[in-house]
């Protein structure tokens, strides 16, 4: 079971803070690349990248299910347990893909033409979406695997994956996009499909590695090599109690952000193109509070399974501590020379000015959240993703109807409109207080 030193702490959480500052560069370079070749692409890479990512969450959240029950199991020393929960989030993963990239594939790309303004660029991004469906795929496999590791702690593995997938993903968008490097020009469709080959090759790297890995042959993972002896219909049950909340609640909330750059664009192309270099920025924050919520789901779960609670609140609040800390490092641009941050993303003077004003005034809800999230991630990691789901839903919901209030009802400056994240931040991290303050959750059985 791993322990409280803050070496450790940062020994969990580093590599995923890696791999999470590394895909926040590849949405730079990708956001920049793009925004070089067309203004109209990159709008549309924008808000189809959310429809895949709004899918790729779903799939996320059943993954942390995994990853909490696994942790719960290494903390209760139930470690024979394992091999059935990794065979059936396998195949649920498997599934639930399936019913994924059927509704990206099939249906989004005629309801994007429904509900936008400009045909032009919905037209592109269904383009786009088509061919980034394709990757779940790959993320089902990559997620599955992942849950193991982050349960265990060895997050290096993750960062290696990471690594892979970005650099790759960088050198193919430079030769697909431009027609550089030998390869063809193809814009758009390029960024597409660089995105989907370079997550390929990061689920590969997994694969390989779990293959030859201990964990194989610790947990027999791969014992019983086949998918009907792999699932089990306890499990799975026991993965979908833990997971589905999870899996809803990372859905609506990205489906929330989704609909929120949809009234944008309804709203014109300067707002809508200011809030996507924002987009574009905005991951870098979360790259310690990412990478910190996948530790506290761990740390959490593993000391609940061994029964030592009185450990949690010194959990929390060195995590919070070192999340603080970290999103300084990371974010500071933000405050100091938010206008050269921007430049990165989009160079056309016209969107600077709003944009680093924008990025200076959610610094500090951004700095909110990565002290709030903690007791959000305690919940999960406690099992009591049910309750977590309600918590989320609450504030997503506040946060979509302010939102429409900002957008569609006053038409407010794109400047006051993201002032709606303080009410979405300071809401889930009060109710997250709240509950675990006044309910009985340490008691869950996973």
């Amino acid at each position: 079971m791993l322990d409280l030193r803050y070496k450790t702490i940062i020994a969990v959480a580093l590599p995923m803070m890696f791999s999470g500052f590394i895909q926040s560069i590849v949405l730079l370079t990708d956001a920049s690349f793009i925004a070089r070749y067309s203004t109209d692409a990159f709008m549309a890479v924008g808000n189809g990248g959310l429809l895949y990512v709004t899918m790729y969450m779903a799939l996320l959240g059943m993954g942390d299910g995994a990853q909490i029950i696994i942790a719960r199991r290494i903390g209760e020393e139930k470690t024979e347990a394992i091999s059935r929960i990794f065979g059936t989030s396998l195949v649920t993963h498997f599934l639930l893909a399936i019913v994924l990239f059927a509704f990206l594939y099939f249906v989004m790309p005629g309801a994007v033409m429904g509900y936008s303004k400009d045909l032009g660029i919905a037209k592109l991004q269904g383009d786009y979406v088509e061919i980034r469906s394709f990757a779940l795929f790959f993320a089902m496999i990559t997620i599955s695997i992942q849950a193991l590791f982050l349960a265990k702690g060895k997050t290096w593995v993750v960062l290696v994956a990471s690594v892979i997938t970005a650099s790759s993903n960088i050198f193919l968008d430079y030769g697909l996009i431009f027609g550089e490097l030998g390869m063809p020009e193809m814009g758009l469709k390029g960024a597409a499909w660089a995105s989907t080959i370079a997550d390929g090759l990061g689920m590969l790297f997994l694969v390989i590695y779990l293959i030859f890995s201990e964990e194989r042959r610790i947990y027999k993972l791969f014992e019983y090599f086949s998918p009907l002896k792999w699932f089990n219909f306890k499990s799975m049950v026991e993965l979908l109690k833990v997971g589905s909340p999870l899996m809803l609640q990372g859905f609506s909330a990205l489906a929330t952000w989704t609909l929120f750059f949809t009234w944008l664009e309804q709203k014109g192309q300067f707002d809508l193109t200011v809030s996507q270099n924002i987009r574009s920025i905005y991951f870098l924050a979360f790259v310690p509070i990412w990478g910190f919520a996948g530790t506290t789901k761990t740390y959490i779960s593993q000391y609940i399974g061994a029964k030592e609670f009185d450990k949690i609140p010194i959990i929390q609040r060195k995590i919070q501590i070192m999340t603080v800390l970290f999103l300084l490092l990371t974010f500071h641009g933000a405050i100091f020379y938010p206008e050269a941050m921007i430049r990165i993303v989009n160079p056309e003077e016209i969107y600077v000015q709003k944009s680093a004003e924008i990025l200076q005034l959610i610094t500090v809800s951004i700095l909110i959240f990565g002290f709030s999230s903690v007791y959000f991630q305690t919940i999960h990691g406690s099992g009591n993703t049910l309750h977590s789901m309600i918590i989320e839903i609450s504030a997503v919901f506040i946060y979509t109807f302010c939102s429409y209030l900002f957008i569609k009802v006053w038409n407010f400056d794109v400047f006051w409109i993201w002032s709606v994240e303080y009410i979405y931040f300071i809401l889930l991290g009060g109710f997250s207080l709240l509950y675990l303050h006044f309910y009985d959750w340490k008691n869950k059985i996973v």
